[in-house]
Order: C-alpha cells, then sequence, then structure tokens
C-alpha cells in the first residue's frame, strides 16, 4: 500500500526540525503519498487496458518514424527482439530520463517521524529517506561527479559505506533516533539492491514537432531532491487532458502543433513545474560548500524553514504541489533572513561582505533558473500569446 506522507524532516549536525504540508484550506481527499513507482506505473497499465478503445504494446522505442519533418509514429523492440513499428498521428514523448539519486530500499526499517520524507543535509550532498510501503524505506544519495559509480566493482557500495555510513555514525551519537538505522542501511548495501542512474538538468526550452509531444521528464528536469517527480508527471497529464478533451481529429499535425504550444506554456504554471525549480534550487543551497557565504546560506535555509509557520508554509506547499506560485520571494527570504543573522547584533566589514556574497550566491543560484525557463512564462503566464491558443477548426 502507498505509504502516507505528512511532510519532511530535516537532519542537520545534530539538529532536526519537521516541516508538516499546510492542508488546512484544502478538502479532505487531498494527500500526499510515497510508494513504489513500478508498481503505481503497473496499475495505471493494467486500468488503461480495461478501456475499450486502448490496445497495450509493451517495448523499448528505439526511434521515432519521421515523414517529410511530421512524426508518425514509433520504432520499437519487443522482448524476443522483435524490430516492429507502430503509426498514430500523435506519439506522446514521455520516456523520462535518469535521476542521479542511487537507491536503496532497507527493509524492516522505521524513520524517527513517521510518514514523513527525511533530508539529511549531509556532506558533499543531502542524503533523502521516504517510506514506500509499511516496512520499507527507499534511501537516495546523491554522488556528484561526471561517471556514475560502478555497481560490478563495488564501487557505489564502497561509496556508501565509506562515505554515507560513517555520517550515520555521527548521527548515532547525536540523534537517537537513527541508532538502528545504520544496520538497516549497511545490510541493504551488502543485499546488493542498488540502482546507479545518471541526472541531468534541462530547462523546459521545447523544438515543437509536428506529431509529436514532449511531456514530463523528457520535457522539463530538474534534481530529485525532493520526491516531486510523480507530482510533476501528474501535472503534466492533467494539463495535456484538458487540452485533448476538445479534439476529436489528431491527423492535422501543423494545426495540432500549433494548438500544443499552450502546453508548454501551461506547464510552467503548474505545481509540478514551480516543484522542480524548488528542487533544483535546494539541492545546491543544501550541499555541502568550501565557501563561507555558501555556508551560511545553508544555515540559514535550515534556521529559516525550522522558525515554521508562515516561513514554512509557502516552500513547503510548492514542494507538495499545492501552491503554484513564484518561488523566488520565499527563495530570497531565506537569502535577507540569513544576511539579518549575519548583521545583528553588532555588524562588521568581514559580515556586511558575507552577507553580500550570500546575497550574490543566491542569485547565481535562482536567477539562472528564471532566465532558462523563461521570465514571462514563470511569472507573466497570460502575457504568452501561445497560452490562449483555441483547438484546430475541425
Amino acid at each position: 500500500m502507498p505509504s502516507e506522507c505528512l511532510g519532511y524532516a530535516l537532519f542537520k549536525d545534530g539538529r532536526n526540525t519537521r516541516l508538516s504540508y499546510p492542508l488546512e484550506k484544502f478538502h479532505a481527499d487531498v494527500d500526499w503519498r510515497s510508494f513504489h513507482n513500478g508498481r503505481f506505473i503497473q496499475r495505471m497499465r493494467e486500468k488503461a487496458a480495461t478501456l475499450p478503445n486502448v490496445r497495450l504494446e509493451q517495448g523499448t522505442v528505439t526511434s521515432l518514424l519521421e515523414k517529410n519533418g511530421t512524426i508518425r509514429g514509433v520504432q520499437y523492440k519487443t522482448k524476443d527482439c522483435q524490430e516492429l513499428r507502430a503509426y498514430a498521428p500523435l506519439a506522446v514523448v514521455c520516456d523520462g530520463c535518469f535521476s542521479n539519486l542511487r537507491h536503496s530500499p532497507e527493509e524492516n526499517c522505521e524513520l524517527p517521524f513517521s510518514n514523513h520524507g527525511h533530508v539529511i543535509l549531509a556532506d558533499p550532498s543531502p542524503i533523502l529517506f521516504y517510506p514506500i510501503s509499511g516496512t520499507e524505506v527507499r534511501c537516495l544519495v546523491n554522488v556528484p561527479g561526471q561517471k556514475v559509480p560502478s555497481i560490478a566493482n563495488g564501487e557505489i557500495a564502497n561509496y556508501l559505506k565509506t562515505m554515507v555510513a560513517p555520517q550515520y555514525l555521527g548521527l548515532m551519537q547525536e540523534c537517537v533516533y537513527f541508532r538502528f538505522h545504520l544496520d538497516a542501511f549497511i545490510a541493504a548495501v551488502d543485499k546488493g539492491n542498488i540502482r546507479t542512474m545518471a541526472n541531468r538538468s534541462m530547462p523546459a526550452d521545447p523544438h515543437p514537432t509536428p506529431g509529436a509531444l514532449l511531456m514530463g521528464d523528457a520535457f522539463n528536469m530538474r534534481h530529485p531532491l525532493t520526491g516531486g517527480g510523480m507530482t510533476g508527471a501528474l501535472s503534466d497529464i492533467v494539463v495535456l487532458r484538458d487540452l485533448l478533451r476538445p479534439l476529436h481529429d489528431l491527423h492535422d499535425a501543423a494545426s495540432l502543433t500549433k494548438y500544443f504550444e499552450s502546453f508548454y506554456t501551461l506547464c510552467k504554471v503548474t505545481c509540478g513545474i514551480y516543484n522542480k525549480y524548488l528542487a533544483g534550487a535546494l539541492y545546491k543551497v543544501f550541499s555541502a560548500s568550501p565557501d563561507e557565504a555558501r555556508k551560511e546560506m545553508r544555515e540559514a535555509c535550515f534556521d529559516y524553514l525550522s522558525l515554521g509557520g508562515v516561513f514554512s508554509t509557502g516552500p513547503v506547499a510548492l514542494l507538495a504541489g499545492l501552491n503554484p506560485r513564484p518561488l523566488s520571494l520565499d527563495f530570497f527570504s531565506m537569502a535577507i533572513y540569513g544576511v539579518g543573522r549575519l548583521l545583528l547584533p553588532f555588524p562588521s566589514l568581514r559580515r556586511m561582505w558575507t552577507g553580500a556574497r550570500l546575497i550574490s550566491s543566491a542569485s547565481g543560484i535562482i536567477f539562472p533558473i528564471i532566465k532558462a525557463e523563461g521570465v514571462r512564462q514563470m511569472f507573466f503566464p497570460a502575457t504568452v500569446t501561445a497560452t490562449y491558443r483555441a483547438p484546430p477548426v475541425e
């Protein structure tokens, strides 16, 4: 069964704080769940297969079939290695991309705060734990670098035992919650049930192709630190559903391409896309750095969220996909809070210089994201013409 998730718990240097999802103003059926992704997808496939106008074909798509600049279908390989082709007026490209988090399910393990995702601000980058069933916890460890460590020669297992496990020991001394968690972690590593995947950061900058539509991680990708990938995917699906609803003929590829330009704009103002923005920004802030300004920003972010109330409600609502509003306001509030910490009670030249560099560092994180995604698309979507595309006339 999917595990109910009520919020996040942050851990840093022996301190912890709990951030709950602000669900008070929402209907009772609004909920947040963590689950086995594969099982969830399989259940959706089974549900789709029960519809009279759906036929499932399983295989690995190797290429899109293009003719005169228009996508006409796909070429795919079946389990028995047969190369087949399937044709359709519209191909939805949603194959996603690899995540750079390393997955290691831990069994028979309980987390300190039940029904919460746990983010440990470790060195060199954050570690995420979240329940995926009543007895299993998934651990996601980011391994910085250009090359994915090998499972076959034991590189990834060695990294987890030498880099991650010792930080567990530090937590054990400062936080009684993790005393028995280390054994489960080591057991999971020794069991060998580890997946390594490469991550990419790709802004939503589509190049519309007649006959094809990009969505999910194939369209826009950010760091999966917050575990909100499915939130973004389902949000994209809702946008696409609403655009497809008035259509009865998908064969006019040129008109559909123009119409679907609104999809790429609307996706940028949904809850899911802001979830991705914030995940990328938080990953950079929560990662360890020798730079003094970055250290101050990491500390300020933790303390700011620890204040609770209105200080944590905005960012957590974004993470949960509950509030599609620009994240820059919350992000700079954290930076300004950090500067205030430095200057009070008695400012000095060194602290003022560090505060200036902190603001500069925050700007260096958030402004490139805004530039890549588009200022108008993010903050003023109503001014983008593509938002108002009418369905093609049949």
